[in-house]
């Protein structure tokens, strides 16, 4: 199917489809979702959820305490939020079953730049999936069951048509009424059609932003008078009324209301009829307008709290279901976001050094936690990412007291997701002749923005602590490992002669004998033996070299048996590989000859300089990130 056909079949199956009242009572009775609420059908939308028993991840069942938690596929993009997503869920689930929630504002509280907007259209996109039936003709798109009355007729609905009573909870809309007068009260007359809910025409979805407190009135949510048509009606008839409000545009659907709190309180009146009584009059003096659909505010805590504490809104308050919405605090599920991000635009495919998002995510992370008593703030950091660090940290603390001690408000400041890609989209664009990110201009990048920020001095000068003392010391070992790790691979000739000497040094030391080099006809007694194994010991802080020595042998002894005589790969045995890693990097030095940029010596320093630069390339580097990289860490290395 070609992109044309594509689009065209789209746009043909949102058609309305019509039909007789009769034919749509009876489509009722086969199917309830044709009369479900707009909380039925987003959670349709929504799909079940995938049960995941954390039980069975190390990671997971040390942050989620082993419970099974429940992840939705519509909502997958949203990285570190399960939280916040099962409490709008549950918000659709309770209002579907007709409990409180119903008559409530869903309201999203977090921080700028936490994703509530996101969700916001998240849920709006998923609306969209779902069609619903409405009053052909009607201007709010009202359900055809508010022609019925639930007194007189509801009995009949629910018998005949297995319609419930309490769908029927809609008022017949001024221009139905008008409509019901002019065919004389034969409701046969109306026509019912499918609609899918869209943002783009504003059908059951809309968008509704604070104006001006001087002049914005409630007009912006209940529609207003059009005065073009008072040549032809009277004010009050529904004919001359303009149902261009938000909640008349939302109506069996869902309404966005962006920071909701700064509008000025006049205006929220309307929503509390909307909720509680599920309509709401109009600006003339019409009968009510029906709303059977869902509300979604959000705004930043400022605003919330000022609203709070103003005692002349507690009716408001107590019809408003919250969920936090806090920025992310686990590393891992931060640097998901950035990917995402990244993907979304022109970076997709620029080089990313790695380490880069990690140690972003790092910083940003450190930036929204609260500091723990008698414990690291990094150490926290990495225990609410699921690591386990009781052998690397004995202070390191239970992800539950963590949490306890910080109370309900961590993750509500600090700095947004959004600063932290502005600092990426600066870290790659950074090197003027060429697109790429890497650890190191990122740590230059974050301490001159933190200059520009004026942030005040304490909150300047913690943030500056948790590069200083966290982030760069860790990326010199960081970085340092990978130079080794392409170093080694690179240079493995070196280490397997340390691993063959060690070994014949062992085996005669064991039996105690003598040892004359065949190279240079030195002869090694047992204490000049133990002396030249020591050298390699020592820097790895082998505490029982005896029982070292004697294990490494027996190992090698097995091996050649297997190996035709030949030694084993120096890498092949872990213990001795660390050892051997050890002793090679004891002097920075004797890097230089392989890792610098220098003019080589001989061509056998070339060749391993190509080979470490090739290795390192191959871990994800560009050419000239090898040359910076190394040139730093050489740098850091030597100043230390």
């Amino acid at each position: 199917m070609s992109i044309f056909d594509h689009v065209q079949h789209r746009f043909e199956r949102t058609l309305q489809e019509e039909m007789s009242l009769q034919e749509y009572l009876e489509l009722c009775r086969k199917d309830p979702e044709a009369y479900a609420s707009a909380s039925e059908r987003m959670l349709r939308a929504i799909g079940e959820p995938e049960v995941i028993d954390t039980a069975k991840t190390p990671r997971l069942s040390r942050i989620f305490s082993n419970k099974l938690i429940r992840r939705y596929p519509a909502f997958a993009e949203f990285h570190g939020m399960e939280e916040a997503i099962e409490q709008i869920v549950a918000y659709f689930r309770h209002a579907s079953q007709g409990l409180e929630e119903r008559k409530q504002i869903l309201y999203l509280l977090g921080p700028v730049g936490g994703g509530k907007s996101s969700i916001a259209e998240r849920l709006k996109a998923l609306m969209e999936q779902i069609p619903f039936y409405a009053i052909k003709g009607s201007p709010v798109h009202e359900s055809p069951l508010g022609l019925f009355s639930p007194d007189e007729d509801g009995d009949t609905l629910e018998s005949e048509y297995n319609i419930p009573k309490r769908y029927m909870r809609s008022v017949m809309s001024p221009w139905a009424a008008k409509r019901l007068r002019e065919y004389g009260g034969d409701i046969s007359r109306f026509r019912v059609v499918k609609v899918y809910p869209s943002r783009l025409n504003q059908i059951a979805i809309s968008k509704t932003e604070p104006g001006d407190e001087n002049n914005q009135d409630i007009s912006s949510l209940v529609g207003k008078v059009d005065i073009r048509k008072l040549e032809l009606f009277s004010q009050d008839d529904p004919d001359a009324y303009s149902f261009s409000g938000g909640l008349c545009r939302a109506n069996q659907g869902l309404m966005e209301f962006v920071e909701m709190f700064k509008a000025p309180i006049k205006v929220l009146h309307p929503l509390l009829t909307a909720t509680q009584e599920g309509n709401y009059n109009p600006t003339e003096g019409m009968g009510a307008i029906p709303f059977d659909g869902v509300i979604l505010a959000h705004s930043n805590e400022s605003e919330w709290q000022q609203f709070r504490n103003n005692r002349n809104n507690e009716a408001f308050l107590d019809r408003v279901y919250m969920v936090k919405v806090p920025y992310s605090l686990r590393v891992s599920e931060e640097m998901k976001i950035y990917e995402k991000l990244l993907q979304h635009s022109s970076l997709s495919h620029a080089p990313c050094a790695p380490d880069t998002l990690r140690m972003l995510a790092q910083f940003s992370v450190l930036s929204r936690l609260k500091e723990p008593e008698n414990s690291s703030i990094y150490s926290k950091m990495r225990i609410y990412d699921g690591q386990n660090l009781k052998d690397t940290d004995p202070r390191a603390r239970s992800i539950q007291e963590y949490r306890d001690s910080a109370g309900v408000d961590e993750g509500m400041e600090g700095l947004s997701t959004r600063f932290a890609f502005k600092i990426l989209s600066k870290v790659f664009n950074f090197d003027s002749s060429e697109v790429a990110a890497n650890p190191v201009h990122l740590l230059y990048v974050l301490e001159q923005r933190l200059e520009q920020e004026q942030l005040p001095r304490e909150v300047h000068d913690r943030y500056l602590r948790f590069i200083k003392e966290y982030l760069a010391p860790r990326y010199v070992d960081f970085i340092g490992k990978e130079i080794q790790t392409a170093y080694l691979e690179s240079y493995s000739e070196y280490g397997q002669n340390i691993f063959d000497r060690y070994v014949t040094y062992a085996d005669f030391w064991i039996q105690d004998q003598e040892f004359r080099d065949p190279e240079t006809g030195e002869l090694l007694d047992r204490q000049a033996l133990n002396e030249e194994l020591e050298k390699i010991e020592k820097p790895a802080g082998i505490s029982n070299p005896k029982d070292f020595r004697h294990e490494v042998v027996n190992f090698v002894l097995r091996a050649r048996a297997q190996n035709e005589g030949l030694n084993p790969s120096w890498q092949s045995y872990e213990k001795l590989k660390g050892v051997i890693e050890h002793k090679m990097f004891a002097n920075t030095e004797e890097l230089l000859p392989v890792i610098s940029f220098n003019a080589k010596a001989s061509n056998d320093d070339r060749r391993k300089h190509e080979d470490f630069v090739d290795r390192m390339v191959a871990r994800g580097y560009t050419e000239k990130q090898v040359r910076l990289l190394s040139e730093w860490y050489l740098r850091v290395r030597k100043s230390q």
